[in-house]
């Protein structure tokens, strides 16, 4: 039985504590993986560990990861990301709100953008809830 969307929350929300050292009152649905709770990208690996094991999934680093379209010149001119780039984006994390990001998308701002719900909505999605 597929877990519910509160199930998956309290999950993320232990990984990240876990993972992050952080305050769970500090976890929470608004608030950004990186900019909010402090992650760096070797923290993304426990976080994807921790995930696993919780929900019993497989994730792979590109599901996660936007590097391969936020370095591609075909997506990216001049440090914003283009109309094809945004595309792509949407397509890779579906899962992810990407509005605030397309207002301004300097690519320096993406890692600032993925929010503990958009995670949220990435598990829910692999575990069918």
């Amino acid at each position: 039985m597929a877990p519910t969307k509160d199930e998956v929350f309290q999950k993320v929300q232990t990984a990240l504590v876990d993972a992050l050292g952080v305050d769970e009152e500090d976890v929470t649905p608004e608030a950004t993986i990186i900019g909010d709770l402090g992650a760096e990208s070797i923290d993304f690996l426990d976080i994807v560990f921790r995930l696993e094991k919780g929900f019993g999934i497989k994730i792979s680093t590109a599901e996660l990861s936007a590097d391969d379209i936020l370095t591609n010149p075909a997506y990216v001119k001049e440090g914003r990301v283009t109309a094809d780039g945004l595309a792509a984006l949407k397509a890779r994390m579906p899962f992810a709100d990407l509005t605030k990001f397309a207002e301004n998308p300097q690519v320096q701002n993406f890692g600032n953008r993925l929010t503990v719900n958009d995670l949220c909505n990435f598990v829910a999605s692999k575990v069918g809830a």
